[in-house]
């Protein structure tokens, strides 16, 4: 009886301890819940940073590079929107300085069939029909390649006053005048009225040199946008590298390195596609709160090609985010990562064996890379990010391309490595595919 009460208590005392022994395993300590909320921090904080740096490099490109900004805003010259705005613009500057009632009193009399010919019928409307014979004319100028020489060539050398006038000093042809930044359209309505001599309106050779302004960007509260405009400018390109450097110790201070890269690759992707989406958001409200005199769609076509590059940048970033979360994931310990890489093992496996069986040996290279295979992984990693880099302006699809190549560089690694002269019986295949 009484070595059956020993034994009872000291199967209780081993339970006991059983008990404790897993509680303490799985109490964690506090300096590793310190490290863990630290790295939490780092993480979140980068999160927060890197659409703040897509903004940031987004500025500073606009403003840095003055043929990024002219291949920003050259498109806009064929735009059929802002090509109607200018078009409009121009006829009403003319219209304005021409003498209806005199028009053709003051046309040579040898001139008055051409120019009569030139209008056709009137109707009971001459200001109708000459305002649609100079819109005619604008228009032909406006579609003309003149217009895309004037268009480029003003933007190209207005530049520097573009940066003054959102900047917040200087003056230019590109000013920022009653909450606008405004292009200068006298050119264009110079050659109008060349054109409408031509045509056989002499009358418009007596038009003074107009200077009338061509609206950019319209906004109530952009002198508060100046003081932005010019920190995001000094810090486009140290932010993104804040983030990243940020979200990198995040993850190296993590005790579950894989897992959390994967969390925070999609957390920085989701919160970039937040930012995409509120550009979208904003282009509504600041086409909504511009005044009625502001052509819409005029207004719509130059916010998106001044956002464009922004947009590109958004897109790719997400893609990135993407492509490292699935690296990460797939190199893991995970079920459906680990049957993956035995899919893509077997496959190289089973393509070596068919090249050996046609005859073409890899000779002294495959034990040379089998020996070195982590050398020459790593090596075509490094040449990817190396590339990605040093790339101007990477897209999405740029980003997807180097991951494909990268991916096909591994595959022909892991094809030269595979050791055809193991045996094939009583060993498993690494589920690794380098």
């Amino acid at each position: 009886m009484q070595g059956d009460e020993s034994a009872g208590e000291l199967a209780a005392l081993r339970a006991r301890v059983a008990a404790l022994e897993s509680e303490a395993a799985q109490r964690t300590p506090p300096k590793h819940r310190m490290k863990s909320l630290l790295s939490a921090l780092l993480i979140i904080i980068g999160c927060v940073l890197a659409p703040l740096g897509i903004v940031a490099s987004w500025t500073s490109s606009i403003v840095g590079n003055t043929d990024r900004y002219v291949a920003t805003v050259a498109p806009l010259a064929s735009d059929p929107d802002v090509q109607a705005a200018a078009a409009n613009r121009v006829t009403a500057a003319l219209m304005e300085h021409l003498d209806l009632q005199t028009l053709l009193e003051d046309v040579a009399p040898d001139q008055r069939p051409l120019l009569q010919k030139a209008l056709g019928k009137l109707g009971s409307s001459l200001e109708g029909a000459v305002s649609s014979f100079v819109k005619e004319k604008a228009q032909d100028v406006i579609a003309s390649d003149q217009f895309e020489t004037i268009w480029t060539n003003a933007n190209r050398t207005i530049h520097t006053s573009l940066v003054k006038a959102l900047t917040g000093s200087g003056d230019g042809a590109v000013q920022i005048k009653n909450d606008a930044v405004t292009i200068d359209l006298a050119p264009v309505i110079e050659q109008v009225k060349t054109r409408l001599v031509d045509a056989g309106m002499g009358v418009a050779a007596k038009i003074p040199e107009i200077h009338t302004d061509f609206t950019v960007v319209q906004s109530n509260d952009i002198g508060r946008v100046k003081t932005g405009f010019r920190l995001l400018e000094i810090l486009g390109l140290w932010l993104p590298i804040i983030a990243v450097l940020l979200i990198a110790a995040g993850v190296l201070l993590s005790a579950h390195r894989r897992r959390i890269l994967v969390t925070a690759a999609l957390a920085v992707a989701f919160a970039v596609a937040v930012l995409g989406l509120g550009l979208t958001v904003f282009r509504t409200v600041y086409l909504n709160a511009l005044p009625d005199t502001v052509n819409q769609a005029a207004a719509g076509s130059v916010y998106d090609a001044m956002i464009r590059l922004l947009r590109t940048t958004i897109r790719m970033v997400v893609v990135l985010g993407i492509v490292i979360a699935l690296a990460a994931w797939l190199s893991g310990p995970g079920k459906y990562a680990t049957a993956a890489r035995q899919i893509w093992h077997s496959g190289i496996v089973a393509t070596r064996a068919t090249a050996d069986r046609l005859g073409l040996r890899t000779g002294p290279v495959g034990p040379f890379i089998r020996r070195h295979r982590s050398w020459f992984t790593w090596g075509l990693v490094a040449i990817a990010v190396i590339v990605y880099v040093l790339w101007s302006y990477p897209t999405g699809w740029v980003v997807v391309g180097l991951a494909l190549a990268l991916l096909f560089a591994l595959a022909v690694v892991d094809f030269l490595a595979e050791d055809t002269t193991a045996p094939a019986e009583g060993t498993t295949p690494s589920p690794h595919p380098s």
